[in-house]
């Protein structure tokens, strides 16, 4: 028996293993692919995608990424490069940071932002999922652990007074109460401020006694009376009358709290000593945004809050079944674009303002409609491929994660994505005509059932409602695919097929054919170039260079160059296409065509340009020979870094080889590489 147990451990341990070396050359690729480490700006992850900001997306190697096995696809969106992986996203993000040597949760450049080119859509949608992507799972969590007790209640399983209710209640609604502080810690890291500054403010704003001060009988004299924004005023502050308001679950008001306090506390940092910055600052930065918080911002975000949840209300009344069909048959093509981070901001406004919202209720069809075309698709399709990714798309799908289902099954195939929105959109009519409610941000999938429940008055008849929009939505999908969807699927591995068999017909009887096709393609190739060296030093294999990305191959061919001396010159004839800030790469394109990048040191990126002085700019022409960086070898070296410049072409699959013909001491102009 304790042979067996310890048997299973190693094969589990061997299995393990396993994963995390196939984990780890995805990352390889994965790293590579996106241009680099370098080229990070920060890399985190959801449920299904790794999310890279990167500094020059025009780098990133798309086609390649997309065939990459263990990845779904590629999408831009939202100023965010994302890598869709699928269930087993987690694991792979851990490799990524491992392999990049990323840090701080996947951020590389904290002082770096890319927004100028941003839309204002772009700008808003980075705001919000920046702010609410790190606490998504636990709010998820803590919602689903309140609605459940909830469920508990309302059916008479646990009493009210019981310490098992009141406990599960707490874990539930004490992260919901305490949201302004846990919203102060993620937007103190997009807007660049001391998170403990952060917090210090939204503790005040749910201070118990501040808390109670609300719902105080003695008033001072009401602001604004005969208005929809009438304030009570119960206490002043320096004679200044505050407009107290109950910030325990509220969502504005804190992150504009915290932006505010993102432009005092730098102001303040500049015109206080150094010696005495590490108290002062927060001192005064506190003293200034705590009081202006109560006084103004906190008013007029809570103001805002309610301005929104009405406008939301007004649109919904307007006509439920309207609301319902747009919602259901556009929630997928928001989540494919990341625009439905909009719509959690609002979702959660509207809760902290109203205590329940109904818009975000009428995408909760969406997730089984697409799952409901998928099983209908496992059934219809006979290729083993589709069958193997199919399963696991339609298990993660009643789980409410929809992007493997999505991007690996309907929207290749185009039909099935339109007959999933279709579902949707009827499935959601359900929930709108029951006027279903969510309380709480719950769980996604069959999870988020605990969401429409009442924490006061218990379970009613609008579960049913959202039951049936579901169930409807998986039944639509099903049968809309089988009856409607079967060519969609047959075609696209019928055309496979017919590729083949034509193929191998014109290879067997057309050798003439075959001849000029062979030429035709070779046309498609760069013409032959080389080029010469940028450096005097000492050159070496890719191989040899400390740095896996680069030794693989994976960026693409070339070689690398020990410098002798801290000059990086053009190695031909061309124009700039990338300068990194940092001074430590620059990257050009030949008159030939050839694209390379040539990257002084490893891992000197971490130097934040000292001992880098950048030349020339992107765009600019240059000739073989003009200098480009000017650096310090000797600085570099002090920090513990090496020197050694990988000389890079990215395109390399443009040529048909890329071969080394200099080895050892090599001097500015002598040939390096043959382009061929």
């Amino acid at each position: 028996m304790g042979l067996a147990v310890a048997s299973g451990f190693f094969i589990r341990l061997i299995k393990e293993g396993r994963n995390i070396m196939a984990y780890e050359e995805l990352a390889k690729k994965i790293v590579a692919g996106v241009g680099g480490k370098d080229n990070v700006v920060s890399v985190v992850h959801c449920t299904t995608r790794l999310r890279f900001k990167l500094k020059d997306e025009s780098i990133a190697h798309d086609d390649e990424l997309k065939n990459t096995e263990g990845i779904v696809t590629v999408v831009k969106s939202a100023g965010q490069y994302q890598v869709v992986i699928g269930n087993e996203v987690a694991d792979v993000y851990d490799q990524v940071v491992k392999v990049g040597g990323f840090s701080g949760e996947g951020r590389v450049d904290d002082d770096y932002q890319d927004t100028a080119n941003m839309s204002l859509l772009d700008r808003f949608i980075d705001l919000i999922s920046g702010i609410f992507t790190p606490m998504l799972g636990p709010l998820c969590a803590a919602g689903m652990i309140k609605g459940l007790t909830a469920m508990m209640a309302s059916f008479g399983w646990l009493a009210k007074t019981s310490g098992t209710y009141q406990i599960l209640y707490a874990i539930g609604d004490g992260f919901f109460y305490f949201l302004p502080i846990v919203l102060a810690i993620t937007s103190a890291k997009k807007f660049k401020v001391d998170k403990f500054i952060a917090i210090s403010i939204a503790s005040a704003l749910v201070y118990p006694s501040i808390v109670a001060i609300n719902d105080s009988k003695n008033v001072l004299y009401t602001l604004f009376k005969g208005t929809f924004i009438q304030s009570p005023v119960h206490i002043t502050f320096l004679k200044l009358p505050v407009i107290m308001m109950n910030y325990s679950s509220t969502v504005i008001p804190i992150i504009l709290a915290v932006w505010f306090a993102s432009k005092v506390q730098p102001a303040v940092k500049k015109v206080i000593p150094t010696v005495v910055q590490t108290f002062l600052v927060p001192f005064i930065t506190l003293i200034i945004v705590v009081p202006v918080t109560f006084l103004v911002i906190g008013p007029i975000a809570t103001w805002l809050g309610n301005g929104l949840a009405a406008l939301t209300q007004a649109i919904y009344n307007f006509s439920p079944v309207l609301a319902g069909l747009v919602m259901g048959a556009l929630w997928q093509v928001f989540v494919i674009f990341g625009i439905h981070w909009g719509f959690v901001a609002v979702f959660m406004s509207n809760v902290a303002s109203q205590g329940w919202d109904n818009v975000l209720a009428l995408s909760l069809a969406a997730s089984f409609a697409q799952t409901g075309v998928v099983l209908a698709i496992l059934f219809q399709t006979k290729n083993p491929k589709t069958k193997g990714l199919a399963l696991p798309a339609f298990i993660s799908g009643i789980f409410g994660v929809t992007e493997p289902a999505i991007y690996g099954i309907t929207l290749p195939r185009k039909r099935p994505f339109v007959i999933s929105c279709i579902a949707s959109a009827i499935g959601a009519i359900f929930i709108a005509l029951g006027k279903v409610k969510l309380f709480m941000m719950g769980g996604m999938g069959v999870f988020v059932l605990p969401a429409a429940i009442n924490p006061k008055s218990g379970m009613n008849n609008t579960m049913y409602w959202l039951i049936s929009g579901m169930f409807v939505g998986f039944v639509l999908g099903f049968i809309l695919q089988l009856l409607f969807g079967k060519k969609s699927v047959d075609e696209q591995d019928a055309h496979v097929v017919a590729n083949a068999v034509q193929q191998t017909a014109k290879e067997a009887t057309d050798i003439k054919q075959n001849a000029a096709t062979q030429v035709k393609q070779e046309k498609q190739y760069n013409q032959a170039t080389q080029l010469v060296s940028p450096l005097n030093g000492s050159a070496m294999p890719l191989s040899e260079v400390k740095d896996e990305v680069f030794a693989s191959g994976a960026m693409g061919k070339g070689l690398a160059i020990e410098p002798s001396e801290g000059i990086l010159r053009a190695p031909a004839d061309g124009q700039i296409a990338l300068v990194f800030k940092t001074g430590h790469a620059v990257g050009m394109t030949t008159k030939d065509g050839a694209e390379i990048l040539m990257h002084i040191g490893m891992d000197t990126v971490s130097l934040e340009g000292k001992g880098f002085k950048t030349l020339v700019q992107k765009d600019q022409a240059v000739k073989a020979g003009d200098p480009l960086v000017e650096f310090d070898i000797q600085a570099i070296k002090a920090t513990g870094l090496e020197v050694t410049t990988p000389i890079i072409i990215t395109n390399t699959a443009s040529y048909h080889d890329v071969q080394m013909i200099a080895d050892g001491d090599v001097k500015v102009g002598d040939a390096i590489l043959k382009l061929s």
